[in-house]
């Protein structure tokens, strides 16, 4: 990331590594630094994981843990199924619009990468 970004798009990477496969707390940031989000506060997570849920976007429950206290593991509920379908339609029209001006300051830069 650029930086600054994760804090608006964190609700929607959490919404999608939990609709791709439900997970805990400690596992969902692991799985966001897997995928480059390297600078997304464990604090800050698990604030939104908990107004998504207040949201109804998701649920969770206690599950016991072979190697400690008992985590609590997100799944997405189906109206967090349809934010998400919503805001990744969002993302997709956007796409568009940046490979636009990305393409314009390549060749105003002579840049090709």
């Amino acid at each position: 990331m650029c930086g600054g970004e994760v804090g608006s798009l964190l609700r929607l990477f959490l919404l999608l590594l939990i609709h791709e496969r439900p997970g805990h707390g400690y596992d969902l940031i692991e799985r966001l630094a897997a995928t480059g989000v390297m600078d997304a506060e464990p604090g800050h997570v698990y604030r939104v994981l908990r107004g998504l849920e207040r949201e109804r976007l998701l649920t969770s429950r206690l599950v016991p843990s072979g190697s400690g206290p008992a985590r609590r593991r997100y799944e997405l509920t189906a109206e967090g199924l349809d934010d998400l379908d919503a805001r990744m339609a969002c993302l997709a029209r956007l796409e568009g619009v940046l490979g636009a001006f990305l393409a314009s300051w390549r060749e105003t830069t002579g840049l090709r990468g």
